[in-house]
């Protein structure tokens, strides 16, 4: 149930609207008297020492105490693992941006060092920036239902990679899982119920208190917009300026908030299967069109590329190619068509696979200068969020059916997809305070929505949801490819994420961004805009300095 995100250490659609209003929102003033949503009683203070996370490094390292019950905060605490770089212009800073680097499961004192460099460079100017890994996560107080790394990697190894094929893969998958369910619940089932997104956004607030910001600036990608979302609904007199990049329908992610049994899991709910089928779609035709120099699996047009694939997936589905199965070789290209920096190497692996030589592993990213630049992020972590916020079928023997379902609309990406959630059947544990809704509570600054059309694990559908429950929100429309805009950059989305980080000043309703870079060609620097006010774009920026 590993679910990959941008960055992470391992491997793991709209008609245009003419530009009609300009909306331009101080952000200056003071926020409401009340944290709207603050359990009472409130938590003491947070006090952040920060120092050097290694010596020469140029982030700074904290470890923050906070309740593991919001609402006893005088019980048990828990440590969260905070990191931060300070703003690069001096006399010039406006304050924190806090970021979440999604998941759920994402350890942010590693994903925003390795991200760092793609932040707007007025931003990183003007505010230090600052991620967490969330409760349960990383170098925080983490859930770790293993002995240690052995058992772990045990327990991965009882499993097929990617998602089961065949009844036999099914049996040890769904066993595997209920498996990691006892462990867990036996390690610290008390943590388990208080990792929600609700009691993240909680400690979220006590940060933004603890750096000494009234109102919070924020920017958070895939699963960061739904922690966002939340935390807009819990303290909305709290909202300076909040950035969600590629976005989950709330919504669909709590199953309208009923407490019936799912008909179907998260990631069917949110289409994230039949996006990712559309992206894969997108990949093979561009493929196709390009010569081989550019892209290794190109058959000369995309039909005959989207031919020769389909023809791969049955070919390792009967006979893999070393440790490349099927179902491992689906989840690395959904996962690999996350990043458009990565699409030409995933094509020389399919390419190799083809041959029926065993292809080399996508590159780890660099360690960043932290002290725990490799922390444990196990498949619990995401699933203790995951499961205990979202509910999903709880019959392991309907995901067979699912998955059938699923691969009817949207073929092989479906199948992985459906199983990304199979360890929910069995998950022991449910949120002790989760939020559910509404989402609709006014906030005192509005919110800016990015969403990108091509987007293999977040539909733009997804995006347009979140604008329009949100109380007071503005759709910005990133036309490229990938998984958020901010690891598949525009230079045209960084400058209207600027203005309004910094000023407040959000883009015309309907302006759509162009990516910097098309997948098998040559970039555009510029980043160029296709429609709305976006042609003051470059005022403030290109592309990432």
């Amino acid at each position: 149930m590993h679910i990959s995100e941008p960055g992470v250490g391992r491997r793991s659609c709209a008609a245009l609207i003419a530009a009609i209003v300009t909306c331009s929102t101080a952000l200056t003033g003071p926020g409401l008297a009340t944290a709207d949503g603050t359990p009472k009683p409130s938590a003491p203070a947070l006090k952040l020492d920060w120092s050097p996370c290694v010596t020469g490094s140029q982030f700074d390292c904290a470890t923050a105490k906070v309740p593991l019950d919001h609402r006893n905060p005088g019980g048990r605490s828990i440590d969260l693992a905070v990191v931060k770089r300070k703003a690069t212009g001096p006399g010039r800073r406006i304050g924190t941006l806090f970021f979440n680097p999604g998941g759920p499961g994402g350890p942010g004192t590693v994903q925003m060092p390795q991200n760092y460099e793609l932040f707007p460079r007025e931003v990183r100017e003007r505010f230090d920036i600052v991620s967490w890994d969330p409760r349960g996560v990383g170098s925080s107080t983490a859930v770790n239902c293993f002995a240690g790394p052995q058992q772990a990697a045990a327990w991965d190894a009882s499993k097929a990679a990617g998602f089961p094929v065949g009844e036999q893969e099914r049996t040890a998958f769904i066993a595997a899982y209920k498996d990691l369910a006892r462990q867990c619940r036996q390690r610290d089932p008390e943590l388990l119920r208080h990792v929600s997104t609700a009691d993240t956004a909680r400690d979220l607030d006590l940060l933004r208190q603890a750096v000494g910001d009234a109102q919070l600036t924020y920017l958070g990608i895939s699963y960061g917009t739904f922690l966002g979302a939340t935390y807009a609904n819990l303290f909305p007199g709290k909202v300076r300026a909040m950035v969600l990049d590629s976005n989950w329908d709330p919504e669909a992610w709590t199953n309208q908030a009923s407490d019936a049994a799912p008909r179907l899991t998260t990631f069917q709910r949110l289409g994230s299967d039949r996006s990712a089928a559309s992206v894969l779609d997108q990949f093979l035709t561009l493929c196709g069109s390009a010569t081989t120099a550019r892209c290794a699996f190109s058959a000369g047009d995309p039909k005959a590329t989207r031919d020769k694939f389909d023809q791969l997936m049955r070919r390792l589905s009967e006979h893999p190619v070393g440790e490349w199965t099927y179902g491992g070789t689906v989840a690395d290209v959904v996962n690999s068509l996350f990043t458009t920096e990565g699409w030409t190497d995933l094509a020389g692996r399919l390419q190799d696979l083809w041959q029926g030589r065993v292809a080399k592993p996508s590159p780890l990213p660099s360690a960043p200068a932290v002290p725990n630049p490799n922390p444990y992020v196990g498949e619990e972590q995401a699933a203790a969020v995951l499961c205990g916020d979202s509910p999903n079928p709880r019959d392991p023997g309907t995901y067979h059916a699912l998955e059938q379902a699923s691969a009817t609309r949207a073929g092989d990406a479906g199948r992985f997809w459906t199983w990304a959630t199979a360890g929910c059947a069995s998950w022991p544990a449910a949120a002790a305070n989760p939020y559910r809704g509404p989402w609709n509570k006014p906030t005192a600054h509005p919110i800016l929505v990015v969403g990108t059309l091509h987007d293999p694990s977040t539909p733009y559908q997804g995006a347009q949801a979140m604008a329009e429950k949100l109380a007071d929100a503005r759709l910005l429309t990133h036309n490229g490819y990938g998984h958020t805009a901010l690891i598949n950059p525009s230079g045209c989305i960084q400058a209207h994420e600027s203005r309004y980080l910094i000023e407040g000043t959000l883009p015309s309703v309907g302006t759509t961004c162009r990516q910097n870079t098309q997948p098998f060609s040559a970039p555009d620097p510029q980043g160029a805009v296709d429609a709305g006010e976006g042609g003051m774009a470059g005022i403030l920026l290109s592309r990432p300095q």
